[in-house]
Order: C-alpha cells, then structure tokens, then sequence
C-alpha cells in the first residue's frame, strides 16, 4: 500500500514522535509511505526511510502581534498549495493520516468530493492529538472534516471533542517503550528534592504556574527539561527573568533538549502542568514507565493516565494546589511508591509501544 502522512510543520514535539514510529512500523511491514511537510527535523529523522514532499503548511502556536496576522493570512495560500502537490504526488495513494489540525483544511481541499463510502478513493484518517475546545480549532476541523473517512484518538477526552463532526472515531492510546526496571523517582540527593517538567517551552504547558508553586517550597529544586517552541522565545526570556527572582533563585535549571533517562533518576517528582488539555502526553506516560512520580492537571489524557491511583490531579493554573501535592508526595514517600507500581501496571497493561503502534496503525489505514 503507498500510505500519505501530512503534517502542519517540521519541529518535533510530542505528535511527530508518534508519527515517526507510526511510519517507521508502516515501512517495517513492507508499504510505501510519503510524508507532506515543511523541511526540517521531521524529514530529516526519517531521511532515507519515507520519500519526503516538502509543503508550505504551518501552525500558529507562539505567533504574537503583526506576525500572527500574517500568518493567519497565509493560511489558505498554504492550504491550497498543499492541497495541489497532495493531488499530483499521492494518486493512488491507499490511505492518507493527517496528523495534525492544521492539516486537515490542506486535506480538505485535495479531497473535496472524497467518495471512500462508495468504494473509491483512498482511507483518509485524522490522528487525533488535540483535544479540540477552541473556536480555532473547531473551525480549522470543519474545514476538512468532509474529507474524513475516520478520526483515531489517542485518549477517551480527545476522543469526545472530535465525536460531533467526525461520526467514526476510535480511540487507539499512545505508547511509549518499558524499560526492563523502574529507575527514576529515586533522588540525586538527601534533603534537596528536585520537581522537573518535561514540555516544550510555550504558554499553555503551564512552567510559569509551575515556578509560582516553587516559590511556595523554598526546600525544592526544579529541572526544566524542553526547549522554547518557535514563537514562544519571549515566553521562555519571562521564565528566566521570573526564576532568577530571589524567592527562587539558585533553585531553577534550564536544560534544554535532554535525554530523559538522564534526568529521570534525579527527579523525586514529574509535573505536567498544561493549562489546555492535551490529548496524549507522552512525558508522562515516560516518566510513568520509568517509575517517577507523576503530578498532572486534571483534565485532557493525562486525567485519564492517572485516575485510579496512578498520580495525582490538581486544578489548571492553580499553583497553590501544586504546591500542596507536590509538599504530599515529599512528605509521603508510602504514597509515592504506591502510585510508581500502579502507574507501572497501567503502562504494562495499556501503553506498551510494541502494542500500541500497531494497533494504531492498523485503525488508520485499514477498514
């Protein structure tokens, strides 16, 4: 089968991950995978392995002031251009995964009377990785949604927010690799408890709310483990200038891009503290796997992840509540151990990538 995977950007975050090991797993099994994206890191990983079209799609998050505008106002151009180079490059194509939102008005147009419920044309599925519940997402999705043969989402939440627009939806979870043993949530040193947050620097993952909650812990280090997304550069300068205060000041360290398996053994505690719900995250699922404590804010996949004893869930953008489960969780190293096995379990169980890939795979392309 010749499988078309379309992705709005280059950079690497948590979606393109998955995507990587999707066609990777696709390639294995002996089929012939084209990927629609800007030039950059995504092409490059898989260089050699898929045959790579280069097209002008884009998304706005970090955009700010007169350059969102212009960006907003390139959209459709892009859009279109994609849609032509889609039309000449995947004829005959088996099944198209568009991976992100801001693909799906690209898909759209290449496919405007797509006629898959009468036999012909190719699967066309959308991988799920937002939790739609902006009036721009909602309106990027019914731009394309016409086009949808299926949606496959990686969590029940995200799942929920596409049903109304997109009838056949399925949730397949993301996965990510267990380690033979748990080796993180053991602590680097006695009695200076370090907290890391393992997100790409932007707006919504929440560092700021994240560095409020440190302040009201003056015995409790923080690793930040992520780079600025582009776009949020002023972003992360406001998370300096705000670490370097003196309430937190000697207690902050910005890692940048960094091996997990380095920085899990130090951290007594993970925190995924998003404002927005995200779909899937795979940080958390990591640190799970790996056995570190996991906080998370109670709502979008990683509610779902840790219900049941798994971690524990506070408020978006409540820092004092933060605060107080982090203070829990130092304080009860029986509760912490009790969520490491329950989390371990539910990865074992649920989110084994061998597993999940797959099945994930065979819901976006096959009937």
């Amino acid at each position: 089968m010749h499988i078309v995977a379309v992705n709005a950007g280059a950079d690497v975050s948590g979606a393109e991950r998955v995507l990587v090991d999707l066609l990777r797993q696709a390639v294995a099994d002996g089929h012939r995978v084209t990927l629609f994206c800007p030039s950059g890191d995504l092409p490059e990983l898989l260089a050699g392995e898929v045959i790579h079209v280069p097209v002008p799609l884009s998304r706005l998050g970090g955009v700010r002031g007169a350059r969102r505008l212009w960006s907003i106002a390139a959209l459709p151009g892009g859009w279109w251009r994609t849609a032509r180079r889609i039309r000449r490059s995947a004829r005959g194509a088996g099944a198209v995964i568009i991976n992100s939102t801001f693909a799906l008005p690209a898909v759209g147009m290449a496919y405007p009377f797509h006629s898959r419920r009468r036999g012909r044309g190719p699967k066309i599925s959308w991988l799920v990785h937002d939790t739609i519940h902006s009036r721009k997402q909602r309106t990027v999705l019914r731009l394309g949604a016409h086009a949808l043969t299926a949606a496959v989402a990686v969590s029940e939440v995200t799942a929920d927010s596409v049903r109304r627009l997109v009838r056949r939806t399925v949730v397949r979870p993301n996965g990510v690799p267990v380690p033979t043993e748990m080796s993180g949530g053991t602590g680097s040193t006695p009695g200076r408890p370090v907290v890391g947050i393992l997100a790409v620097l932007t707006g919504w993952k929440g560092h700021d709310v994240l560095l409020e909650a440190l302040a009201e812990l003056p015995d409790v280090h923080l690793d930040i483990a992520g780079a600025a997304f582009p776009g949020s550069e002023q972003f992360e300068q406001e998370l300096r200038t705000r670490a370097a205060r003196p309430d937190l000041a000697g207690r902050v360290r910005f890692l940048g891009h960094v091996d997990k398996h380095r920085v899990f053994p130090r951290w007594d505690i993970m925190v995924s503290a998003s404002t927005s719900p995200e779909a899937g995250p795979l940080g958390v699922l990591e640190a799970m796997a790996c056995g570190v404590p996991v906080i998370a804010t109670d709502h979008g996949g990683a509610a779902e992840y840790l219900r049941g004893g798994a971690g524990l869930l506070v408020p978006p953008g409540d820092a004092s509540a933060l605060a107080a489960a982090i203070r829990t969780l130092l304080d009860d190293r029986a509760l912490a151990d009790r969520l490491r096995d329950n989390a371990r379990a539910a990865i074992l169980e649920r989110h084994d990538v061998t597993v999940t890939v797959p099945k994930m795979l065979e819901a976006l392309c096959h009937d």
